[in-house]
């Protein structure tokens, strides 16, 4: 099995323990502020939180997302406290590919734009809706 990783780093305005709460509920929230995106996120099992290290991890075993090539996609993130009361988004997704199939280098680049993009919707939503957080 071929295994490939990639990884995000994304500054946000606002701190590291808020962050984590807006990360704690994405499976809510992604699908209603990026509905082009997530049609919907179901938790099949455990929870995947680690309160302590502000950090949240997860496996998608099943899904457009795997195409033909990969068995799973594990993503781990972790906040992290930044400059000036902001805080630090980091991503990182490992694919497991099926047999001796890869990832396209096009299709790395993608997700990790994807990754920027939703985080910045999910910022907005929640910069626009503060009082909600």
């Amino acid at each position: 099995m071929t295994v490939v990783t990639t990884e995000v780093e994304i500054a946000a305005a606002f701190p590291a323990d808020k962050l984590f709460k807006v990360i704690v509920s994405f499976d809510s929230l992604a699908p209603k502020v990026t509905p082009q995106v997530f049609k919907s996120i179901s938790i099949v099992e455990g929870d995947g939180v680690d309160v302590s290290n502000l950090s949240v991890s997860y496996t998608i075993y099943e899904g457009d997302a795997l195409f033909d090539f990969l068995d799973s996609i594990t993503h781990h993130i972790k906040i992290s406290p930044g400059a000036d009361g902001g805080s630090v988004y980091k991503h990182t997704t490992v694919f497991n590919c099926k047999g001796e199939a890869t990832v396209p280098e096009e299709m790395l680049t993608q997700t990790n734009e994807g990754y920027k993009k939703v985080f910045k919707a999910i910022e907005a939503h929640v910069l626009a809706n503060v009082d909600a957080y």
